[in-house]
């Protein structure tokens, strides 16, 4: 029996000594004894020498860089025409294909024109009647007069041919209204490129009815591409027709300069935004549809940049070399976006320093 308490006792105060051991290991590694291997960005590694590492010495500067609010948007082309008929009919062809460049005037889509042709040969037919009649009432009017002068006939023979020739006069000219309208109608089969541009959609296949008004292509008229967004309504003071900005297309990784073309008057009252049209500069791999944001400026920070060819990586870590009295010396820095080419720097440099240049990234 005090064999089994003897046992029990000391395994009592050998959990007791674990736990203080484990409490001692703990306030000793709190107090830094024990070294991780981490390094903190303010941490320096020194750099014998007292020429620059690589090239020549470039600078930090300290400098005043703009905050910009995201007003996210929509790529638009300057002016989309929508082909669509005029006349009901059957398509019968379809000449364009989305992507597709087209020239003014080009044929974009072919109706069917059988009933049109009918027609226009109609009123050819009619306007051959009246030409015919008119000739006649005309004739007959002129040989009457003679008559009258020769005192042949009376002057109310006058007047019945005067108005004749007057009704054959008019009926021609309606014959030739009615072919002037058949001819247009037959010309609204064939639809042509309003403008030289390109086509974005193709609404229609050969097969298709076509009606008043229904679209049949979507056309992108050359004069570029601009972005519509929403700015909320406690910017819109800051942004102007004709001011110049910077607007991201992340689908690109760039950026794209612009101009204000247009800010409406008014508010949607479901967004409290105002609509804004900037108009953008020619780039090929741009196209309607895509995302984009305009970078309206609403303030600036100081910050620290330098450039892209001073700053190292090493594994997962970045630094610079910065010259100092003693020579050349490594320091860890946290950089951060680019702006204008440089880079920024979180934390590591004040600004003012020289750095040395070639550096880059190393395994």
């Amino acid at each position: 029996m005090s064999s089994q308490g003897s046992a029990g006792k000391s395994l009592r105060l050998l959990y007791v000594a674990g736990g203080l051991l484990a409490l001692v290991l703990i306030v000793l590694y709190s107090a830094g004894v024990f070294s991780t291997g981490k390094i903190s960005p303010s941490d320096q590694v020194s750099a014998a020498g007292s020429a620059p590492p690589g090239g020549e010495p470039l600078r930090a500067e300290l400098v005043q860089v703009p905050e910009f609010y995201e007003a996210v948007g929509t790529v638009r082309p300057v002016s989309e025409t929508t082909v669509e008929a005029q006349v009901p009919g059957r398509v019968l062809k379809v000449q364009a294909k989305a992507g597709q460049a087209v020239a003014k005037g080009q044929l974009l889509v072919q109706l069917d024109d059988q009933q049109f042709q009918a027609r226009v040969a109609q009123a050819r037919q009619g306007l051959a009647a009246a030409r015919a009649n008119f000739d006649r009432a005309s004739a007959d009017y002129e040989r009457v007069k003679k008559f009258v002068q020769a005192e042949a006939a009376t002057p109310q023979n006058l007047e019945q041919a005067k108005a004749g020739f007057l009704g054959a006069e008019a009926g021609l000219r309606q014959a030739q209204q009615q072919v002037q309208e058949a001819e247009v109608a037959l010309g609204y089969t064939r639809l042509l490129a309003p403008e030289s541009g390109q086509v974005v959609r193709r609404l229609a296949e050969p097969g298709d009815l076509a009606m008043p008004g229904k679209p049949l292509l979507s056309l992108q008229t050359v004069g570029g591409n601009r972005l519509e967004a929403l700015v909320r309504e406690g910017l819109i003071a800051k942004i102007k027709r004709g001011d110049h900005v910077q607007v991201d297309i992340p689908s690109l990784g760039r950026r794209v300069n612009g101009t204000v073309e247009e800010v409406v008057p008014a508010a949607d009252p479901a967004t409290r935004s105002f609509l804004v049209k900037v108009g953008l500069q020619p780039v090929p791999e741009l196209y309607s549809g895509m995302f984009g944001r305009i970078l309206v400026p609403i303030k600036t920070r100081p910050a620290v940049l330098i450039p892209r060819q001073a700053l190292r990586r090493v594994g997962q870590l970045e630094l610079v070399r910065v010259k100092s009295a003693d020579g050349w010396q490594s320091i860890y820095v946290t950089s951060g976006q680019t702006v204008d080419g440089r880079v920024e720097i979180l934390s590591g440099l004040k600004g003012g320093e020289t750095l040395a240049g070639g550096a880059g990234d190393e395994s």
